[in-house]
């Protein structure tokens, strides 16, 4: 898959920006534990010592990845433009439908991550649930500007439903994701 990785801020190296961007690649096609460290030392064309310099464990490139993928759809979600927040809701629900129907879709990098790391105490699955919670929080905040009556349960039911769509649109038909999430908000989203 062509999974959209960061531009690197001036302070990255160009190594530890190679390592980043081949592990990226290979854990989401792949699996993160079906990925070897002397694979994306070779693929990334750097030193095992170099790797070692900028990542002390495969968990700690793991982590990197997760933080990536996070700042990712955080400033994708920050970059949409200010609405109404029913249209707000829309939009970031929307951009499932954009990132399923691009490459080779293989599942959302958080929940495939997650599957690979069940110790809830691991700083791998600490950062994936940071990102849930943010997720969660971004809907709350615009279903209680929106009015709803119960953000929490409403926010809840949507990051569910968008956890079965981005796993639906692995499985089935991914261009059917827009329609069903559109489905979804009408039906979720209390009319007012």
């Amino acid at each position: 898959m062509n999974m959209r990785t960061s531009d690197s801020p001036p302070q990255v190296s160009p190594a530890r920006q190679r390592l980043l961007d081949t592990a990226t690649r290979l854990f989401y096609a792949e699996g993160i534990h079906a990925v070897g460290i002397d694979r994306i030392i070779a693929e990334a064309g750097v030193a095992k010592a170099t790797f070692y310099n900028h990542f002390p464990s495969k968990d700690d490139l793991v982590l990197a990845y997760i933080q990536d993928q996070d700042r990712i759809g955080r400033e994708a979600v920050a970059a949409l433009p200010k609405q109404a927040p029913r249209d707000m809701i829309a939009a970031v629900l929307g951009r499932i439908s954009e990132a399923v129907v691009v490459g080779d879709w293989r599942g959302c990098p958080f929940l495939n991550a997650a599957a690979e790391y069940p110790d809830p105490d691991s700083k791998v699955r600490r950062a994936i649930d940071a990102r849930r919670s943010w997720y969660l929080g971004v809907l709350r905040e615009l279903l209680a500007a929106d009015g709803d009556p119960a953000p929490d349960v409403t926010a809840s039911l949507l990051v569910a439903v968008s956890d079965g769509l981005l796993e639906s649109a692995y499985l089935d038909d991914p261009n059917q994701i827009a329609a069903l999430m559109r489905e979804a908000q009408t039906r979720i989203l209390v009319q007012r």
